[in-house]
């Protein structure tokens, strides 16, 4: 019987962690497009200005960064909802093996969230006659069962993220004229890397200046070093 304590329990706590934790992965997907893309982009215009290309480049990478970040989304969360319906299953048949060693884990966890024992005996009572199961997976493991972890969901929202995050500096990159192009596209991309890092730092409770200043150096070093890439082999070649 797991006597781990998880905060994160049914109800509204839970829903709104859920949540939470769908857009922070949507902004960190959103700034991977921006940043692989733009990486990508700005050093195939270290080496050519034909539109074309550039544009055959950036779709290609688009593409192949968006279908890679769903595919191992889906396989990362199976794996969790696999584990998630394993422990339901062990506990499950732990409490039909041993219901008495299970209601007291349940009071032993109520009473680590604060309840004295004489409350936590009651809750547990009233918990177990409703539910015992959803009771002893929502107190010890965490775990909701109406609302176990969508693999499908989780793949659509991290294709979708990363296909909004490529597409400014792979538009940026085609559209202007081709003295513009990198500035401007240089320019977008760390105002977006602001601003994925503000609200990657606001949803996970971080201070906000650090998260920016890492967000933008980061991207901006990728653009410089792709760029310089770029540029040697374009002029090798």
């Amino acid at each position: 019987m797991s006597d781990q304590d998880s905060p994160h329990h049914g109800g509204p706590v839970q829903a709104t962690e859920g949540r939470l934790n769908w857009l922070r992965a949507a902004v960190l997907g959103a700034n991977d497009g921006v940043v692989s893309t733009a990486g990508l982009v700005v050093g195939i215009a270290g080496a050519t200005e034909e539109r074309g290309t550039l544009l055959t480049a950036g779709m290609a990478g688009l593409l192949a960064g968006s279908l890679s970040m769903a595919a191992g989304e889906y396989v990362s969360v199976c794996a969790q909802r696999d584990a998630q319906r394993a422990a339901l299953e062990l506990e499950e048949k732990e409490l039909r093996a041993h219901p008495r060693a299970g209601f007291a884990a349940l009071t032993a966890a109520l009473e680590r969230r604060g309840l004295s024992h004489g409350v936590a005996h009651a809750a547990a009572g009233e918990l177990s006659r409703n539910d015992a199961l959803r009771a002893h997976a929502r107190v010890e493991l965490g775990i909701d069962p109406d609302d176990l972890t969508n693999p499908w969901a989780a793949a659509v929202a991290s294709f979708l993220s990363f296909t909004a995050g490529a597409l400014l500096p792979l538009l940026l990159i085609v559209l202007p004229p081709a003295d513009w192009r990198l500035p401007v596209t240089v320019l977008s991309v760390l105002a977006a890397l602001v601003a994925t890092g503000w609200a990657g730092a606001r949803l996970g409770g971080a201070t906000v200046r650090p998260a920016v200043l890492r967000n933008v150096i980061g991207g901006a070093l990728a653009m410089a070093v792709t760029y310089g890439v770029g540029t040697l082999l374009g002029s090798a070649v």
